[in-house]
């Protein structure tokens, strides 16, 4: 029988120990999703990509990406479009029918960001609490929809690092009206995909 030495056995033991730890570290590492993320709108007039401020509204860009892996945008159009305001979509299909959405999301509109030219706010209701899936693209800046004392504003969760040309370009679209939706473009402005863009 042979007999190691114990400084060999304690060699060995830091030697796993020090591997284990690097799978661990590198497992979490691949698991600890980027703070924030960014997503490309694809639409069949150009393409719109956004960074999400997941550290400024963890709620609001967790919820706008499950509908986003959910392919749920795919095929919706922006159905509302206001020159020198904003583009809104997301929620509506070409022949103007709404789509199926979940809960609500809670109003995170006291992050501190505001309504610029190029950020991404979430469109709802006069019911603060009530934005699910539709959102808008300021074109200008509009600060009157930043939250206010007693007054909830519209989440902004993003904003746009490339494609402003194409939001520029929507927002000149010609209008008209379809039943209770005004400034829907006669032409429509579908987004064919939204997809999490790969940073690797």
């Amino acid at each position: 029988m042979i007999v190691l030495p114990r400084f060999f056995h304690r060699a060995l033991a830091g030697m796993f120990l020090s591997v284990v730890a690097a799978a661990t570290l590198a497992q979490s590492s691949s698991e600890t999703p980027l703070p924030n993320p960014q997503v490309v709108i694809t639409t069949n007039v150009g393409t719109i990509t956004v960074r999400l401020f997941r550290d400024k509204a963890p709620l609001t860009v967790e919820n706008f990406l499950s509908y986003v892996e959910d392919g749920f945008y795919d095929g919706t159009i922006f159905h509302r479009v206001i020159p020198n305001f904003m583009i809104q979509g997301g929620g509506l299909t070409p022949d103007m029918v709404e789509k199926p959405v979940g809960d609500p999301v809670v109003n995170e509109s006291k992050n501190r960001l505001h309504n610029v030219r190029g950020t991404l706010a979430m469109a709802r209701t006069s019911d603060p609490d009530s934005a699910t899936a539709q959102f808008f693209i300021n074109q200008r800046t509009n600060l009157r929809l930043d939250w206010q004392p007693g007054a909830p504003g519209y989440t902004v969760f993003g904003e746009v690092v490339d494609g402003m040309t194409t939001v520029d370009y929507i927002s000149t679209s010609p209008v008209q009206a379809i039943g209770p939706h005004g400034n829907v473009p006669i032409e429509p402005i579908i987004i064919t995909k939204i997809e999490r863009k790969s940073l690797l």
